[in-house]
Formats: C-alpha cells, structure tokens, sequence
C-alpha cells in the first residue's frame, strides 16, 4: 500500500513538474507582434551589409532624390517634405512603435483612426525618437493626416508649430554621411553658399536602384501581400515624394515601361480594401491612403 502511495505521489508530482516546465516555455515563446517588430527593425534586403549601412525608409528615400555630384535634391520638388514624414510613420509602425486606434463597430475610414503609441521604446535613430515622443504625448490622439503635416509645419495653429521637425533632410544627410554614404561640401550659388552632400559610395545607392527595379522587374510577384513590407512602403512612398522616376531613369524604354506600368498597378489599389487583408500593416496603408486621396 505505501509502494502505491510512492508511486502515485510520484506521478503527480511528474505531472505538476511537466505542467511548470509547459508554463515555463510558453512563457519564453516570443510573442507574434513582438517577433514581427523585431524583423521589422532588420533590414532585409541588407543582410549582407554592416549596421552602418543598414538605411532607414526616409534615408533611402533621400538618397532616390539626391543628385549625385551636385548633392541636393531638386528644387522643384515639392512633394519630398511630407513624403519624408509618411517614411517616419510607416517606419515607426514597422518597428512595432505605432498603430491605428482598432476600427470599431462602425468601420472607421483609415484616414479617420487615430494613431497610438503601442511602444516608447528608443529606436537609435533620433528623428524616429523626436517623432514618437510627440505622438506619444499628445492627447487627445492626431489622425495619420494631421501628423503629417504637423511634422512637416504645415499648419495655420501658431499652438502646434512645435510639432515640427526641422531640418529633416540635412539631418538625414548627415546620417548618410557617418554610414559613409554621402560626403559633405560647400557649394556657391551666387548670392549664398549651400551645404550639399554629393555622393561618396555608389554601391549602396546602386543596390537600392537594382533593389527597386528588381521587385517590379525580375522580382515582381504581382500581389503586395507577398511583396516585402518595408520595399512596398518604399515604392509608395518613393512616388509619394517624387523620386521612384529616379530610380527608374537607367531603364531601356520597354523595361521603364513595364516597370511603371506595375508601379500603377499598385498605386491603383484601395488602401482600405488591402489594410483589411489578413497579415496587413493597416498605418502603412493610412499613410498610402493620405497621398493618395
């Protein structure tokens, strides 16, 4: 009778033993959205390069603007500005920092969800942190819309022009200069002297080019839930600022052709359709949304 009691005394306190070692494990399982932000803040397409060169998605759009001897973008583009601030949200939403507000029972339009701060942590990158640290602070909580322009200092309330972030393309430059991507230069221009920052590494600006043309090229697998998120936000976004076209000049007229030909194929998508979509970055497509509308 005591060699029973042993033995059951025993099976259970294996079975008490199995279910802490379960609860144990399942405590150390990385969490979905976690995992997801953890890739989203690797890039990719850069594996093979060092940390240093590894380009935020506003670097990279600057970089498709820049002249590369002259070293500025050009002066009649007007799009680059707020086209830079949607990068710094997609960005941070890449990065699990933010999200939209859930869309309700009433299906709200993604142009009319709020954004959230679901995580302050540091990114590294100070223009990421300057724009989390607003948005997280500011209540009640800004549309995708707004933010855009607030970030930009598009805005007639003399009580929000410190939501601007100023200076943003010197100040991406200069992060390209210590990646050791750009250099930086004195140019006169008659009545003043501009700082550029002419082109110093061509391979990485060249692998971004090929990295573009090839997802709608060679790489096109025409469905965008199948396309890498952060390089679909980066074509949306390179034609939201009016630089794509850059990358596309080397082309043969027939590959230039069939390129932006899928390029408008994506253009031509209804954000809200696509956010609703399984596996979807719903902020991305607010930010699409708002260039687009």
């Amino acid at each position: 009778m005591a060699s029973l009691t042993q033995r059951t005394s025993g099976l259970v306190q294996r079975r008490t033993e199995a279910t802490r070692s379960a609860a144990a494990d399942k405590e150390r399982e990385p969490d979905p959205e976690e995992e997801d932000a953890r890739r989203g803040e690797e890039d990719e397409d850069d594996k093979g390069d060092s940390k240093e060169t590894r380009l935020t998605l506003m670097e990279e759009v600057l970089l498709l603007g820049l002249k590369d001897r002259e070293g500025y973008t050009s002066f009649w583009n007007d799009c680059i500005s707020s086209g830079l601030r949607g990068c710094m949200l997609v960005e941070l939403a890449l990065r699990g920092r933010l999200q939209l507000e859930a869309c309700g029972m009433r299906r709200k339009s993604l142009l009319s969800r709020k954004v959230i701060c679901k995580s302050d942590a540091p990114t590294g990158d100070v223009l990421l942190d300057e724009a989390l640290k607003h948005i997280k602070e500011t209540q009640p909580p800004e549309t995708v819309q707004s933010w855009i322009e607030l970030l930009s200092g598009e805005t007639w309330s003399p009580f929000k022009l410190h939501y601007q972030l100023r200076n943003v393309r010197e100040r991406l430059a200069k992060n390209l200069v210590e990646k050791g991507v750009l250099t930086t230069e004195k140019q006169n221009f008659l009545l003043f002297d501009m700082t550029t920052h002419p082109l110093t590494n061509s391979t990485i600006k060249q692998r971004l080019v090929k990295k573009v043309q090839d997802s709608v090229l060679e790489k096109w697998v025409n469905d965008p839930h199948r396309m890498d998120k952060r390089l679909l936000s980066l074509i949306l976004l390179a034609h939201s600022s009016d630089v794509l076209e850059n990358a596309f000049a080397p082309l043969q007229d027939e590959q230039y052709d069939l390129g932006m030909k899928r390029v408008h194929t994506l253009l031509e998508l209804e954000p809200e359709k696509e956010s609703a979509k399984s596996g979807a970055n719903e902020l991305m497509w607010a930010v699409v949304a708002a260039f687009t509308k």
